[in-house]
């Protein structure tokens, strides 16, 4: 995290900014607590908690808790508001938001396009504004934002260039997140669409059951090296870690409700608690217990 560089001007959103290459980061630091402060975006507005406590309300009703390693993503244009429960002058409430231009966007999504181009079922890569982006940091990216804040802050001989790979790793993630989430729905909705439709359909029909290549590769109707590549290009992983990552994402969701561990861990086909707990350790650098212990802590609003 940025040390402090100066005294705060400001106790609700105190706004320390770099410049950089199509993107210009700030650290937002509240010292106080505040109800409903506007926050607007007008390029793209990829948001990351470092510390406290937020509560969004945005458009249609929306209204969720921003807690530490979590990532929010605005679209251009949308405004949201924002409540600092827990914000204080000893421990205030840090974020950083990093605006992208909108045609470095555009840049990014035209290179997928002609590197890893979609099946024609799936449209093509495009920043989707409808699809609400608010989910925890993988190791990855928490270590990604890491790198950026010490590029945007440091006089490096190489800054901009170590600053551009930066944005395009982030919007590159995003991007995959984004479409993942279409592709899943896509699945659901027409599982016999494509071959590949029908073998994600499959994994999502049961994530404790061992993956079985040769019977998803019949699935699919493709090659074993074909299968493989299709899936890499589409969904970024190997089923394997495709498996993974949906076990994990339905295992945050359940601690964040009270589950135990130990009844997650087993109803998602993990041998045993601490293949389960590395796991997630991995990936989210938190270990359940530690994440529920988060979740818990920041219940109340």
């Amino acid at each position: 995290m940025l040390k402090p560089i100066r005294e705060p001007r400001e106790l609700i959103e105190n706004r320390v900014s770099f410049a950089g290459p199509n993107a210009e980061l700030s650290v937002y630091s509240t010292y106080m607590p505040a109800e409903r402060v506007n926050l607007h975006a007008g390029e793209l507005l990829y948001c990351g908690m470092l510390s406290g406590k937020k509560i969004l309300h945005g458009s249609s009703g929306y209204r969720a808790k921003f807690l530490p390693r979590e990532s929010f993503v605005m679209a251009p244009g949308e405004d949201i508001e924002i409540d600092f429960p827990e914000a204080a002058m000893g421990s205030p409430t840090n974020c950083l938001t990093i605006e992208i231009a909108r045609k470095r966007v555009d840049e990014v999504c035209s290179q997928l396009n002609k590197t890893a181009p979609l099946h024609r079922d799936f449209e093509d890569w495009h920043y989707r504004p409808e699809t609400v982006i608010h989910t925890p940091h993988t190791q990855a990216t928490q270590a990604l934002l890491e790198r950026m804040m010490t590029a945007f802050s440091e006089e490096l001989p190489d800054r901009n260039l170590l600053i551009d790979l930066g944005i395009s790793e982030l919007l590159v993630r995003m991007l995959r997140q984004q479409t993942r989430s279409f592709l899943l729905r896509a699945c659901a909705l027409a599982p016999d669409a494509n071959g590949l439709s029908a073998a994600v359909h499959a994994i999502q029909g049961d994530l404790a059951a061992p993956l079985d290549i040769d019977q998803l590769c019949k699935t699919a109707c493709m090659s074993r090296s074909r299968f493989f590549s299709e899936f890499k290009k589409h969904l970024g992983c190997t089923p394997a870690e495709f498996q993974h990552q949906l076990r994990m994402q339905s295992a945050c969701e359940r601690l964040k409700s009270g589950e135990p561990a130990k009844r997650i861990c087993f109803d998602l086909g993990y041998c045993n608690q601490s293949h389960f707990s590395r796991r997630f350790q991995h990936q989210f650098g938190l270990s359940p217990s530690q994440y529920c212990q988060l979740h818990r802590r920041r219940a109340t609003n």
